[in-house]
């Protein structure tokens, strides 16, 4: 089935190894506002051990009351992450059948290029309205959440290095 994509891309002073293992635990709810129609991660629930291993699971409480659950499908440090997101409810649990989420860790000459891609997949009838809202809300979304993440897995590398 195919899907809507986007991309974001942002450099890291961290080399590839720490960028993958710093930001995989970072906290959602710091790095995920609202920004106009999407809402912000406001609590997560249930995760079911450290954000590293294939087949871990945690809930991600939205502020519009919806949830989404995510589940890491893949791991191979240090280049990669992905996980797919179900049981979206209010909005997206309308137009989305669900999602996959992909991290890639290049290093680059100035230490670690992170990019990352959301796929989302419509419910029949409705991939327009997802592809609408991907290009016109999620792909800036995503542009303006990376950054800091990067910015943040740069000091704690910068600090664990000190």
């Amino acid at each position: 089935m195919p899907g809507t994509s986007a991309t974001a891309v942002a450099i890291t002073q961290a080399n590839p190894k720490q960028a993958y293992e710093i930001s995989g635990p970072l906290d959602p709810t710091k790095f995920y506002p609202a920004s106009g129609l999407l809402p912000a991660v406001v609590a997560v629930k249930d995760q079911s051990g450290t954000w590293d291993t294939i087949g871990r699971t945690r809930t991600l409480k939205l502020s519009d009351g919806g949830q989404v659950v995510e589940t890491i499908t893949n791991t191979d440090s240090p280049t990669y992450f992905a996980y797919e997101l179900s049981g979206f409810t209010k909005l997206f649990g309308m137009l989305i059948s669900g999602a996959r989420a992909e991290w890639r860790f290049e290093r680059v000459e100035l230490g670690t290029r992170i990019s990352w891609t959301y796929t989302f997949f419509g419910k029949p009838g409705r991939s327009w309205v997802v592809g609408l809202i991907v290009k016109l809300l999620w792909r800036p979304y995503m542009n303006k959440v990376l950054p800091p993440i990067a910015s943040e897995v740069s000091r704690q590398s910068a600090s664990s290095s000190a």
